[in-house]
């Protein structure tokens, strides 16, 4: 049987070869018209695109490699779908692939990528990533921004993630508390340290002491940390994310302790089960879908304008109040 062809598909959708070839590449220059028309007659005739063709041609493959430090943490979760939205409704498909907080892992999957190759990369940096990683994309070429985790330089997008904490600090201040702890933060890196040390200016401000309750981002791991707290530990955690204030507060009941009374429990990203969680927690939200939106938006621009000065897009967060902390009574309706 003869092979159908490009030129096949153009006749039968009763369209020039270019606007074939630009319909079949989801050019968004097109009408979605012409494009449904397009993809139409090659389902009609059994065309399947040679996008390998296609890349060597315009040396553009219309994909975006996504590296997710910790695809199993639902914020990150989250912002994939928020990058992939952005993507798609820009013409391009993400690839996504987990190093699982492995230096080594990110590095392979940064050779697969420019091996596909894909048109640019989208990463939050796995723990222990030094920033000469940058200047190796830069030599090599490939667009990039960091996500959330990041460096002093470069295209980025992410949370404030200094003003969050504080927000969350001097909240529980407000009610009260002079022993706030840090429960978190285990592993060293830019949103570990932009954390802590806003909740530690807000400590200091208020002229008390800090304390590091360090462990993973592990519900098991702070349940088991915050069930051993005494009573005479600390009346507030300050949580490093939303799956540590998850783990706080299981920990606390199997105490017999309950989070909002005996142990105020705030937590950090704002993701959608925070509003289902009992009891409700109050947690700083960042909105990640948001997130994955404005890094594909940051990157997309890099892409655009390769030789200007790359843009850095902070986003402001904001505390939703509810049962967790023990204030929800004068709060603002839930935001899931």
């Amino acid at each position: 049987m003869e092979r159908i062809r490009i030129k096949d598909v153009a006749r039968e959708a009763g369209v020039a070869l270019s606007t074939a070839a630009l319909a079949l590449r989801d050019d968004t220059r097109l009408r979605e018209e012409t494009r449904r028309a397009v993809r139409d007659a090659a389902a009609r005739l059994g065309y399947v695109y040679d996008r390998s063709a296609a890349v060597m041609r315009s040396g553009k493959s219309h994909t975006i490699g996504l590296l997710v430090c910790e695809i199993t943490n639902p914020f990150y979760a989250e912002l994939t779908a928020g990058v992939e939205e952005a993507l798609d409704a820009a013409g391009y498909v993400t690839i996504l692939a987990n190093t699982s907080e492995s230096v080594a892992r990110q590095k392979r999957m940064l050779e697969r990528f420019r091996e596909q190759p894909v048109d640019g990369v989208l990463i939050m940096p796995a723990t222990g990533t030094p920033a000469t990683l940058l200047d190796e994309l830069d030599k090599v070429r490939l667009p990039y921004a960091t996500v959330v985790r990041g460096f002093r330089r470069g295209a980025h997008a992410g949370p404030d993630d200094r003003a969050g904490t504080r927000l969350a600090t001097e909240h529980l201040l407000r009610l009260g508390h002079r022993r706030i702890a840090f429960l978190g933060g285990g592993r060293k890196n830019s949103v570990s340290t932009g954390r802590w040390d806003g909740y530690a200016r807000a400590m200091a401000k208020a002229g008390l002491a800090t304390e590091h309750m360090p462990c993973p981002t592990d519900i098991g791991e702070a349940s088991r940390l915050t069930r051993a707290l005494s009573a005479a530990g600390p009346t507030a955690l300050v949580c490093f994310n939303d799956s540590v204030a998850f783990g706080a507060m299981l920990g606390l009941m199997r105490a017999g302790r309950k989070p909002g009374v005996d142990v105020a429990v705030t937590g950090f990203d704002g993701i959608r089960e925070a509003a289902a969680w009992y009891p409700s927690l109050t947690t700083v939200c960042v909105a990640p879908r948001a997130i994955g939106q404005a890094a594909a938006r940051v990157l997309l621009q890099q892409m655009a304008n390769p030789g200007s000065t790359p843009i850095r897009e902070i986003l402001k967060p904001t505390l939703i109040i509810r049962e967790s902390c023990g204030a929800a009574g004068g709060a603002p309706p839930d935001t899931p």
